[in-house]
């Protein structure tokens, strides 16, 4: 199975020094840097390293540099079967390409694997932390995404298993289900950037009938800048991101009979949220309104993905074994 990477570097040389060493090792077939229009060296790190480097033109989202490195390795000669979806501030470890492989190649319905992310506050090893960052990701009858095991000793989770989804942070796709998934040729959202488009794709992905798996051999240490740990440190305008992708997956994604079933829970949460927004943090009000602001398109998105979709139920709740 012809494998490749995507790593996206925004001004991150330093990171991405360790964190292609760190891939490369693993024996990829194809390597690719997308250079989100940095002013550092990485142009120079990306070359040094022997890799194929994406130069975006200007600043873009998550969302839309991620889809125009998708793009050059789905569409381009000779395309891997299995593509890492990495950020320069991943860092994975021997055995990590095996471990996913493996998986994608023994189970044919599964589409996305997560590896066990450990929390490191940089490249060196002396940054790392007995911390687990996430087991994968679930998703609850409230349609919140969390990060599985988030802030549990780094040995928790030591159990392969199903999952909901894998986090954005380190994934690896089987290359058939990111064309599956594609809606109009974009692989991510561009219509809702920020936190919780990697939520968005796993509920499509499952939508559309693929399997996630966590697998706990694949180890990949991450710097993560957003989390429930640091959510009080995120700008506001971050949070209120968060809070309108949310509204944004459930328009795209869900359906009457779910959300029918999960009416209490989403009636609940919703009145808590509004309360919260109207009490605590004000900011959050302008979720609501860029909300609006993006409910068309989101809607128009709804129908060509619900016309596709071929799974009745989506496993709210999945986690691996502890």
């Amino acid at each position: 199975m012809r494998s490749g990477f995507v790593i996206l570097s925004s001004d991150e040389a330093d990171a991405l020094e360790v964190a292609l060493a760190a891939a490369l090792a693993e024996g990829f077939d194809r390597r690719l840097v997308v250079d989100n229009a940095s002013r550092d060296q990485t142009a120079a790190v990306a070359d040094r390293h022997g890799c194929e480097r994406l130069a975006l033109p200007r600043r873009v989202p998550y969302t839309e540099a991620m889809n125009a490195g998708l793009s050059a390795l789905l569409d381009g000669p000779d395309p891997p079967e299995l593509i890492a979806l990495l950020q320069a501030d991943t860092f994975v470890t021997p055995g990590f390409l095996a471990a996913t492989r493996a998986v994608l190649t023994a189970r044919p319905e599964v589409g996305s694997v997560a590896p066990k992310l450990i929390r490191t506050t940089g490249p060196a090893p002396g940054d790392q932390l007995e911390l687990l960052d996430a087991a994968g990701m679930t998703f609850d009858r409230r349609r919140k995404n969390r990060l599985v095991g988030h802030g549990r000793p780094a040995g928790s989770f030591a159990r392969a298993g199903e999952i909901f989804g894998a986090d954005g942070a380190a994934a690896v796709w089987r290359a058939d289900a990111l064309r599956d998934c594609a809606v109009e040729g974009r692989v991510f959202d561009e219509n809702m950037p920020g936190w919780g488009c990697d939520a968005d794709l796993a509920w499509r992905a499952q939508r559309f009938g693929w399997r996630a798996w966590y697998v706990p051999e694949a180890v990949v240490f991450h710097i993560r800048t957003y989390s429930p740990t640091t959510r009080a440190q995120a700008r506001p305008e971050d949070r209120a991101t968060q809070f309108r992708n949310r509204l944004l997956m459930i328009v795209k994604n869900d359906r009457p009979a779910e959300l029918l079933r999960d009416l209490p829970w989403l009636i609940g949460y919703e009145l808590l949220a509004l309360g919260y927004a109207l009490l605590v943090e004000r900011e959050l009000l302008g979720g609501y309104r860029q909300f609006a602001a993006r409910l068309a398109e989101a809607r128009r998105q709804r129908a060509l993905i619900q016309a596709r979709s071929v799974r009745a139920k989506v496993p709210f709740g999945l986690v691996p074994p502890p």
